[in-house]
């Protein structure tokens, strides 16, 4: 058992988590030794505090500048990872950085709120180094995530010279979940620890239920149609090989009139993080997407995983499955199949059949309808006061309430479908904390 320092236990408190799992212990107990440490672990085991923890046992409240720089291969893990850092509540700050928008806009907040620990994408995190952004003397950490993601995407050169540019570098963590023959010689571990708990995929596939479903014709459209209303409205992601797949799959649900979401590369950021927000709090209970969602996104509660694509390569098939049974909960993953389909080499065990009933329901109607609100965190609005008013002025309770998040002009709410018109009258022309602002259903 671990012996935990006061502040993680604060943190763990105030996460409302009541044990950290072996793989994370390991993870504390060897960055203590001093040694650089590459942790291999599946996805959704919880490897983002396993390397949170131990960063913010190193952090120094009388440095000032940034200690710690965490680079990682997409935006979307970017601004998971800062968001996980923000709800420990710290002393310590931080911030994300990626592609996509003003670099100057993320220049303005360093100087602004002083991060502690920076958390980017290897292209952008080498704009700001290169332009003196930060002073990169004060950096003593530097963790890189999903690991192998980034060689996969093709980082090698940019995080290389992120490296180089950090002189006083003295630990490196590595995350992956695939395990690879060396470790390439630009990251400079030295007197490394390896911990593998990558054994745990085994038990991760006896959580979870694999089906294969025949599609009667090579369009596969109509049988992905029937399945998804049979699920109601448990939450699903369908995973596609191509954009392109995506699009159609997303046009024909939609005409369908089932409520999904399409999330791919191709994609702008803002359509991007709408989408994933949408199916995150409820508003949206499907998901369509090529491989981009099945690692490095923060998507509880995942019931159902579908292939209407299955990939290429093993690893993309892992993947995906670990999107649901997080956290010892139990899943399913749907493979749709035509006749002249075959399974490929890595699916050894034949999967059991669903068999689609001969009249399915009709799609269901997602539980929650996302509210706009037009007043933020630069308006003086938290969470609190929107809680507040939506009880009070809306006359919703607790359960009627779903996710709310608060960005720096605008929030979202999401409030039960039920119950959407009776609130917007009742909070029409009301004031949250004395002002007055837009409420209405958010479009998209």
């Amino acid at each position: 058992m671990t012996t935990i320092s006061t502040q993680i236990a604060q943190v763990l408190a105030k996460l409302n988590i009541t044990s950290l799992n072996p793989m994370q212990e390991a993870a504390i107990d060897s960055w203590k030794e001093g040694n650089d440490l590459v942790l291999l672990s599946p996805t959704g085991s919880g490897k983002t505090l396993a390397y949170l923890l131990p960063i913010l046992e190193s952090l120094k409240p009388d440095v000032k500048g940034v200690q710690a720089v965490v680079l990682v291969p997409s935006r979307e893990l970017a601004l998971q990872i800062d968001q996980v850092f923000k709800s420990m509540d710290t002393p310590y700050k931080a911030m994300s950085c990626y592609g996509g928008r003003p670099a100057m806009d993320e220049h303005r907040t360093m100087k602004g709120i002083q991060p502690s620990v920076i958390i980017g994408t290897p292209g952008r995190m080498n704009d700001h180094l290169s332009k003196q952004n930060f002073d990169a003397s004060t950096v003593r950490t530097l963790v890189i995530d999903e690991f192998d993601k980034c060689l996969e995407f093709g980082f090698q050169e940019e995080m290389a010279t992120v490296i180089g540019q950090l002189p006083k570098l003295q630990r490196r963590f590595l995350l992956s979940a695939t395990d690879s023959e060396e470790i390439p010689q630009f990251t400079g571990l030295n007197h490394t620890t390896k911990l593998n708990f990558l054994d745990e995929q085994e038990t991760l596939s006896e959580r979870i239920h694999i089906y294969k479903v025949l599609s009667p014709i090579k369009d596969k459209l109509e049988t992905l149609y029937k399945l998804l209303c049979t699920f109601g409205s448990r939450s699903t992601l369908v995973f596609c090989n191509h954009r392109e797949s995506v699009e159609r799959v997303g046009k024909y649900l939609q005409s369908q009139k089932l409520p999904c979401g399409v999330f791919h590369g191709g994609m702008e950021q803002e359509d991007r993080e709408r989408s994933l927000y949408k199916f995150r709090n409820g508003s949206c209970h499907v998901l369509i997407s090529t491989d981009l969602a099945a690692r490095g996104l923060d998507i509880p509660d995942i019931d159902n995983i579908v292939h209407y694509h299955l990939p290429i390569q093993e690893d993309g098939y892992i993947h995906r499955n670990g999107r649901t049974a997080r956290w010892e909960a139990e899943g399913n993953s749907y493979i749709i199949m035509h006749s002249e389909e075959t399974l490929p080499s890595y699916i050894t065990e034949e999967p059991e059949t669903f068999v689609l009933p001969d009249n399915p329901p009709k799609p269901s109607q997602p539980k929650f309808v996302t509210l706009y609100i037009g007043k933020g965190k630069k308006d003086k609005i938290n969470k609190i006061d929107i809680v507040g008013f939506l009880f009070k002025k809306g006359n919703l309770n607790k359960e009627d309430v779903g996710r709310i998040d608060v960005k720096d002009h605008y929030s979202f709410a999401a409030i039960s479908r039920k119950k959407v018109k009776q609130t917007l009258s009742m909070v029409r022309n009301e004031k949250i904390k004395g002002v007055k602002t837009i409420i209405e259903e958010a479009k998209w």
